[in-house]
């Protein structure tokens, strides 16, 4: 059983303690880990279940503040074949990251010069895997979206960068697919933690990257982790995704995504 896995009230020894009156809804946690039906003790909860929110919180404030591990992470690409590449933001560290998102949006002066040198000819496609506000997401998750992804796209995989970035957010993909001359930029990044899935991650996907695009010029598939979106999931929407924004040379609020369609029809 995960820490975070829901459970119907007991004590220690699996039996059901009489000073905790049930909730009539107690069943329904069998199909989420939502925290509801917890029930109640006099009028308060009961202290396994504010011990399992203290707990979820401490996670989710950890996966905030970890460092992403960048060398495991290009190392595990590289052997996959990946041609790995690494990048920064304006934001020299994490609190300024935190405290001004606008930089975790940009690419640092160094990072762009060496990011131009790396360029041979523009790109079709480019990736980044950016820590963004969960590396514990990346660092469980990335290199095995990576390998599904690579079966859904056709690409020159060898030639095709990854970059990794650190504080970074979701707009650092427009300043480095600008610098490859992409015609798409899919970043995979770690997402807000919550208190029942520290680590999720995320994939934007944006056509003709370049500073400035809006978010609404984005498309999003959310929710990748053991307990959401699966990795074969994941990778056949980003993929539907990227594929339908090469043919129609557009990604955003005019791209839907009907890659479920698309599986059931094939």
């Amino acid at each position: 059983m995960s820490q975070l896995e829901p459970r119907t009230p007991s004590d220690e020894l699996g039996q059901e303690s009489p000073l905790i009156q049930e909730n009539p809804w107690a069943d329904l946690r069998r199909f989420t880990q939502a925290r509801l039906a917890l029930g109640r003790v006099g009028a308060s909860l009961p202290t396994d279940e504010v011990l399992r929110f203290g707990l979820a919180h401490a996670m989710a404030r950890d996966a905030v503040h970890l460092p992403l591990d960048t060398d495991t992470l290009a190392t595990a690409l590289t052997g996959e074949g990946f041609r790995v590449l690494h990048a920064h933001s304006a934001a020299p560290d994490r609190a300024a990251y935190l405290l001004r998102p606008d930089w975790g949006r940009r690419l640092a002066d160094e990072s762009r010069q060496a990011l131009e040198r790396e360029k041979t000819a523009s790109s079709e496609l480019v990736v980044v895997i950016a820590d963004g506000l969960s590396a514990i997401a990346v660092e469980r998750h990335a290199v095995a979206v990576m390998k599904q992804l690579r079966a859904q796209i056709d690409t020159d995989w060898c030639q095709t960068p990854v970059v990794l970035a650190t504080q970074a957010r979701v707009a650092i993909g427009d300043d480095i697919g600008e610098v490859f001359g992409a015609q798409l930029v899919i970043v995979l990044i770690g997402e807000r933690p919550g208190l029942t899935a520290p680590d999720s991650l995320g994939a934007y996907l944006t056509y003709q990257p370049r500073r400035g695009r809006m978010n609404s010029e984005r498309n999003c598939v959310s929710n990748i982790h053991a307990a959401g979106t699966s990795y074969a999931l994941g990778a056949h929407k980003i993929g539907y995704l990227a594929r339908e924004a090469l043919r129609l040379k557009l990604t955003g609020v005019a791209l839907k995504d009907d890659s479920d369609t698309a599986l059931i029809t094939a």
